[in-house]
């Protein structure tokens, strides 16, 4: 059984003490391909240390997250726009709106993401799309950007029903993680109703374990209890979902 795990920070500090043998857990449960997303240039260093340890297993994104959008953003889109021409990445990612934490933003993050959505374009890339307490904000831009070129990843979906349905109309698939496994996530009322087809899995470690680690820090192996969740909500098994969900992301990613 190969698992992918579409989102998952592995060069986070939380890891520092024990990042390969945290690792090697997940690969010997079968979680075998690891796609990073960037913040910011200053994670960088690290993106590459990791893909350098791990070359056959993780794969490196490239993007300026919405909460690092700040008075430097076009000196951080420059180093964006800078790699992606200087190497090959997977997508451009995590990239898109937060207004949980800054709303005074709003310009800024609208003109990083519409911007970043065009590097993916120019680079034949998929997109990454981080959207809290956004979503209407994130659907703005990309129904001016949509098009064949547009497509990615709705990373850690907790939308509605209707929020999902818009976000697949841009070519997205939703990348659900450990909120599927909450009581109050949501998303597990509705989620069958949505083609398993357009769902990848993700943990986005080291943040929002799912059960029974809720609160505890997350890590790549916890992914099993996200794939038993979705097997358990659409009726299959735990082997026909990894399957499924993995295709998906090679269907994203082109790998």
């Amino acid at each position: 059984m190969i698992v992918t795990d579409t989102h998952t920070h592995l060069y986070s500090p939380q890891f520092d003490k024990d990042r390969n043998e945290m690792i090697r857990r997940a690969m010997e449960k079968g979680v075998s391909r690891f796609f990073i997303p960037s913040i910011d240039q200053s994670y960088a260093a690290s993106m590459y240390d990791l893909e350098a340890a791990f070359p056959d297993n993780v794969f490196l994104m490239m993007g300026l997250h919405p909460t690092s959008v700040k008075e430097n953003y076009r000196e951080e889109l420059a180093f964006v726009q800078a790699e992606l021409q200087r190497r090959n990445f997977y997508a451009v990612g995590e990239i898109g709106i937060d207004l949980y934490w800054d709303t005074a933003t709003l310009g800024i993050q609208q003109e990083a993401f519409r911007y970043q959505i065009q590097l993916a374009k120019q680079h034949q890339l998929p997109i990454v799309i981080h959207c809290r307490s956004a979503f209407e904000e994130v659907f703005e831009v990309l129904e001016q950007e949509k098009g064949d070129d547009l497509h990615g990843i709705f990373h850690c979906f907790t939308g509605t029903r209707k929020d999902a349905e818009r976000a697949l109309s841009y070519n997205m698939k939703l990348g659900i993680g450990g909120v599927v496994t909450f009581k109050n996530g949501k998303i597990d009322r509705f989620l069958r109703e949505i083609p398993i087809e357009s769902i990848v899995l993700e943990t986005d470690a080291p943040y929002l374990a799912p059960v029974p680690f809720r609160g505890k820090r997350n890590e790549s192996m916890y992914i099993l209890q996200v794939l038993e969740k979705i097997a358990e909500i659409y009726g299959m098994t735990t082997q026909e979902v990894a399957a499924i969900t993995t295709q998906n992301s090679k269907e994203v990613f082109g790998i």
